[in-house]
């Protein structure tokens, strides 16, 4: 199976009036996602589903990738990495699942994935991190296939 975590590109500072969930993305934010968008659209198998958080941050972003989502509210801000795991049906899923959500929970899943432990990684802000597993009985059997930054996006 393979797993994408995509963290959602730059957003506005949260501020009076606004609630995390609401905050949007900042025009740097919405070039990220689009480059982003782009290369994952290239890469991704056509039969990968994509789960979204409830954030509009994390939406405007996977709304870049210009494929159908389902918004997913256990990847909301604050989920567990175990949630982002179950949510994407590891390791039995038969397609590929890209995840569009937070920090600090998506490096906390990549970390529970390739070490067996919950550890506080960062993915920058737009990034993917393509893990994938050759057999699903087989928990050592994890790799990370690919790290993207949009900034290493060739436009």
């Amino acid at each position: 199976m393979d797993l994408i975590l995509w963290r959602h590109a730059e957003a506005e500072e949260a501020g009076p009036g606004l609630s995390d969930l609401e905050r949007a993305l900042t025009a740097k934010g919405q070039k990220q996602a689009r480059r982003m968008g782009q290369w994952l659209d290239s890469q991704l198998p056509d039969s990968c589903r994509v789960l979204v958080s409830p954030a509009v941050r994390a939406l405007q972003t996977a709304e870049a990738l210009g494929r159908k989502y389902k918004i997913h509210a256990d990847l909301a801000p604050g989920a567990d990495p175990e949630d982002i795991l179950k949510a994407a049906n590891w390791p039995a899923s038969r397609e590929a699942v890209l995840i569009v959500g937070h920090q600090p929970t998506l490096g906390q899943a990549a970390a529970l994935l390739m070490t067996g432990e919950v550890q506080e990684w960062d993915i920058r802000k737009a990034g993917a991190w393509w893990l994938s597993q050759r057999d699903p009985n087989e928990p050592l059997s994890v790799y990370l296939k690919a790290v993207m930054g949009s900034d290493l996006v060739v436009k």
